[in-house]
């Protein structure tokens, strides 16, 4: 006999429908696999044997053939331990068969009956709802991934009697419920631009960038707050939308790094290391799997000590930074990732920062500087919007009793601009003023001659190159929305250009 039951496998950060067929017919004993499985999917026989046995019923001794299809794209993973194991329990006639059409069913079992959470979940449990399923048979611990998704029925279960009771008797198990409050916690950081002496040109220079969702480079020697600042940047970020959250949360959900979170509901902030891999900073693997770059999609990527990460890594990073997605490519597949990420950098003036601490009268000279600075590429400089210097923090503001600003207090105003930015870029695919293209830009950041004329000596003295001149654009219209004025002076950018200190070494 053949039995057909849904269940769902993915492709990046998309589900698909993968039809579990089981066919259980006379011959000489055996239980095959076929439709591309690994070696996870190919070990389910040995678990879905032991969970039937264990939970009372019997295995049939029969010539098994278990189809995943489409058999044409490969599958991983233990979740169609469940989908496998309930063609056998159809096979037993322990349910009404067409029952099984009604759902889609995701699960891992341990070797009791118990079903065990899974990836992916959340992907999955959109596709249920699109393609009209009546609900979803998700294992308990990925109740709140699953939740996310309104107006779909979700059956968050503990074991494999619990399913067979929901296929007996749908009305005796009613649908799993999980509250808004209990899906998206309240955040709960202990970090505050309140803590930071000093620097106050630095917080005004990443207000200016998380305003405008610029990219950004701190440029300062060891022990002046570059990483502090950084770590902070996310608490005066804009809240995330709802959309933001079922995407990151579908980031977080294929990588396994939801856990018991039942949602990512503050901006991700990730620092790799420098010694990361191109395939951990921006995804891959046979079936390729999200990066660093994508797991802080909508949020903040840091990368300490610039200079130390591999060159090769660092100019992988420019097209996802100007497209906000990556598209990694295998012979039977390719896959795109979203990256719309802050990225914010922290280097050294120069290698011997170290020496200038102790002492007093040593300052890196243009020739060092340079020199160091080539170890980062110009093209990757220039889609830095904002390139700011840190100095060291002197004693009278570390001792200071002075507290600055609250995050609390900047993020009104970035939130405030953020709201200019919403509105004025209203029905397009523009969520922010770095996000501007060519159009937008000649559109939305008029200049006066006062203006040109800034503009000209920063492209004739400073070497700008022409992405330097849009960024520069793009920044003073931040600056402008933070001040609430409509329009782009003089002062909007004098203030961006000086955002630019990178640009006459390259």
């Amino acid at each position: 006999m053949l039995f057909k039951i849904a269940s769902a496998s993915l492709i990046g950060i998309e589900a698909y429908i993968v039809d579990v067929e089981v066919d259980i017919s006379f011959g000489f004993p055996g239980f095959v696999i076929v439709g591309l499985p690994d070696a996870s999917v190919r070990e389910s026989r040995e678990r879905v044997r032991a969970a039937l046995k264990n939970c009372g019923y019997k295995f049939p001794s029969r010539k098994i053939i278990i189809n995943l299809a489409p058999a044409d794209r490969k599958k991983e993973g233990s979740a169609f331990d469940l989908p496998i194991s309930l063609g056998f329990l159809a096979h037993l006639d322990l349910f009404p068969e067409e029952r099984l059409r009604e759902f889609l069913f995701l699960g891992e079992l341990a070797l009791d009956g118990k079903l065990k959470p899974g990836k992916g979940i959340l992907s999955s449990t959109v596709l249920a709802k699109k393609k009209g399923f009546q609900g979803i048979v998700v294992p308990k611990e990925n109740l709140k991934e699953a939740a996310l998704v309104q107006d779909m029925d979700i059956y968050a279960l503990e074991n494999l009697v619990q399913v067979i009771q929901l296929l007996n008797c749908p009305e005796s198990v009613a649908p799993s419920i999980c509250t808004l409050q209990e899906l998206l916690p309240q955040p709960d950081c202990d970090l505050d631009f309140q803590e930071i002496k000093g620097q106050q040109h630095v917080k005004r220079a990443l207000e200016v960038a998380a305003a405008g969702f610029h990219n950004v480079l701190l440029i300062g020697p060891p022990g002046a707050g570059k990483t502090m600042l950084a770590r902070r940047l996310p608490t005066i970020l804009p809240p995330m939308t709802f959309e933001e959250i079922i995407e990151a949360t579908q980031i977080y959900s294929v990588s396994g790094l939801l856990k018991d979170k039942g949602a990512i509901s503050e901006r991700p902030f990730r620092a790799p290391h420098h010694t990361i891999s191109y395939a951990g900073l921006i995804g891959g693997g046979t079936i390729p799997k999200p990066g660093e770059v994508s797991l802080a999609n909508n949020g903040v990527l840091f990368l300490d000590e610039l200079p130390e990460f591999r060159k090769h890594v660092l100019e992988d990073l420019r097209q996802p930074l100007e497209d906000r997605k990556v598209t990694i490519s295998r012979a039977s597949m390719a896959v795109t990732f979203p990256t719309s990420i802050m990225l914010v950098a922290a280097m050294n003036p120069c290698e011997d920062a170290y020496y200038g601490l102790s002492s007093a009268d040593f300052e890196c000279t243009d020739a060092q500087r340079g020199r160091y600075y080539s170890k980062v590429s110009g093209p990757l400089l220039d889609r830095i919007d904002i390139q700011v210097d840190v100095p060291r923090v002197e004693f009278k503001d570390i001792i200071s009793k002075f507290e600055g600003e609250s995050s609390i207090e900047i993020r009104k105003r970035v939130i405030n601009a953020r709201e200019r930015q919403l509105q004025r870029f209203k029905g397009r695919k523009i969520y922010s003023n770095a996000q501007m293209g060519t159009k937008e830009v000649k559109k939305y950041c008029q200049v006066d001659d006062e203006g040109k004329e800034l503009l000209e000596m920063a492209v004739d003295k400073l070497g700008f190159s022409a992405r330097a001149y849009t960024r520069v654009l793009k920044v003073a219209r931040t600056i402008a929305d933070l001040n609430g004025e409509e329009n782009i002076s003089p002062v909007h950018i004098s203030e961006a250009i000086q955002y630019r200190m990178m640009d006459k070494y390259f």
